[in-house]
């Protein structure tokens, strides 16, 4: 290792542990926090973001670059040039002021967010969210894009990508899901969903996601779960991962599910090399890589028959009266019904993606001026309206129901259906490799799959963007069929297509 490259290493690993830093006050302030520390907080969030800008644009780094020859062919030397390069050139376009304003807005936005979302007013939240929109165009300029501000943002999330090809595979989404969500409106068997709106009380449904999450390889010694009005993941390191859910005891899918979401994000954090901490070598390739773990743990395994061949009877005993007349076969229709919905977090694998283009399409038109931040919430009702059938009610059901626009994070919900692609090709491969990957699901054997997890993708960290992840682990470019052709296989039996 030359000494160049070890100073370098030194920088990154610094920056990346004061991001680890930076991600426990945010953890804190969505789980513990008291409300009237936001002023507190907003403040240190501030004072961190700058550092951490600062570090990354600073001289030393672009001089050590500078001297960066080749890797001569070791990947993790690489790997680690290359993404401290180009953060390097995002971070050096971008004023650190501008950056610090937008720590210090988003902390006071993510107080009023939770506020007017209790509240049902989006009016104490719009100001907040004017700011942030002109702050993230402000970010989207300095940085540069050829096509539109979007691409600035997007590429931040999943590096590479690009808003025009994300346009054109999620119009062949739309189309076809849209489609497919009728057929299924139509067939001659409809799931009982009744039966997961019984009493599921609370301290039952926490013990219960605590054994799946364990079950399918969450190490409780190197995380836990909390609550919070949005569940999230935060992996500060392998060793310290922190998911959180939310509950209510009239609806067994909320904490049940999204704990099994968060725990595949968490799988994944623990699954990055200890011996690469706070280095690109040590981090997710992609959010949507990162989305594509939590998807498949939720969905292709949770919500499968064979999962819950295995689970079942553990769940009858522990909910009693709730499941005790409720055959697996019902069960299993009710965890899997697809109708429209109003909530994202909630959607069923068929509808869920119509929800991220409906907020892809609304943040493109923020950024490039086509949408003013008061009409959001009529705009999304129509769009709800148009993509979904359901136009809702309140805005707390509607654009008030996510966090994300609160902390700036525009760019950040197409990784959420493009992780959706990644684990139906994922998973496609791993059955080709397991074989016997159902059979084992149903047995209880979920270590076999997350070693394949493990050594496919988690082990790679930075080391290829997504694309290239998944040509090498399918041997296919990114593709909607699979996914496709996953949801009909599932979902025809369930509703008795042919």
């Amino acid at each position: 290792m030359s000494d160049a490259y070890r100073q370098l290493v030194q920088q990154i690993s610094e920056i990346g542990q004061l991001e680890s830093v930076e991600a426990i006050l945010d953890w804190d302030q969505e789980t513990y926090m008291p409300p009237r520390g936001v002023h507190a907080r907003a403040e240190q969030l501030s004072l961190l973001a700058r550092l951490i800008h600062d570090r990354r644009s600073d001289a030393v780094v672009g001089d050590l670059l500078g001297q960066m020859n080749g890797a001569g062919g070791d990947p993790i030397r690489e790997t680690n040039i290359r993404e401290t390069r180009r953060i390097y050139d995002r971070s050096v376009k971008v004023p650190s002021n501008l950056i610090g304003r937008i720590a210090k807005i988003s902390t006071h936005a993510k107080s009023a967010w939770g506020e007017a979302r209790r509240d049902n007013k989006f009016g104490h939240f719009a100001p907040h969210l004017k700011e942030l929109v002109e702050l993230k165009r402000e970010v989207a300029d300095h940085i540069g894009y050829e096509q539109e501000r979007y691409d600035a943002l997007l590429d931040e999330f999943e590096p590479g990508a690009r808003t025009a090809d994300v346009a054109v595979v999620f119009s062949r989404l739309r189309d076809a899901l849209r489609q497919f969500v009728a057929e299924l409106r139509d067939a001659p068997k409809q799931p009982d969903t009744s039966i997961l709106k019984r009493h599921y009380p609370q301290e039952k449904q926490a013990e219960f996601a605590h054994m799946l999450v364990e079950a399918i390889g969450f190490s409780f010694d190197k995380g836990r779960i909390d609550v919070s009005t949005h569940p999230f993941c935060s992996g500060t390191s392998p060793c310290d991962v922190r998911l959180t859910t939310r509950y209510d005891e009239k609806f067994f899918s909320m904490a049940i599910f999204g704990t099994l979401h968060e725990a595949g994000h968490g799988l994944y954090e623990q699954g990055l090399g200890n011996e690469h901490m706070f280095t690109p070598m040590g981090s997710a390739t992609s959010l949507g890589i990162h989305e594509s773990q939590s998807r498949l743990w939720e969905n292709i395994v949770g919500r499968s028959r064979a999962f819950w061949e295995y689970f079942y009877k553990n769940a009858q005993s522990m909910f009693g009266p709730s499941l005790a007349d409720v055959s697996l076969d019902s069960f299993v229709g009710a965890i899997n019904a697809v109708h429209p919905s109003l909530i994202r977090v909630e959607a069923d694998e068929v509808t869920y993606n119509l929800h991220i283009i409906l907020r892809f399409e609304l943040e493109r038109a923020l950024l490039d001026g086509r949408l003013d931040v008061d009409d959001i919430p009529e705009a999304w009702n129509a769009k709800m309206e148009e993509l979904l059938g359901i136009r809702p009610g309140t805005d707390t059901l509607g654009c008030l129901q996510d966090i994300h626009w609160s902390m700036g994070t525009f760019g950040y919900f197409p990784t959420y259906a493009l992780g959706n692609l990644y684990a139906s090709q994922f998973y496609a491969k791993a059955e080709t490799a397991i074989p016997d990957l159902a059979d084992r699901i149903r047995r209880g054997d979920f270590a076999t799959l997350l070693d394949w997890l493990r050594e496919n993708i988690h082990h790679h960290g930075r080391r290829y963007r997504a694309d290239k992840l998944v040509e090498i682990v399918t041997g296919e470019s990114l593709s909607v069929e699979p996914f496709l052709s996953y949801l009909r296989n599932k979902f025809s039996p369930i509703y008795g297509l042919t």
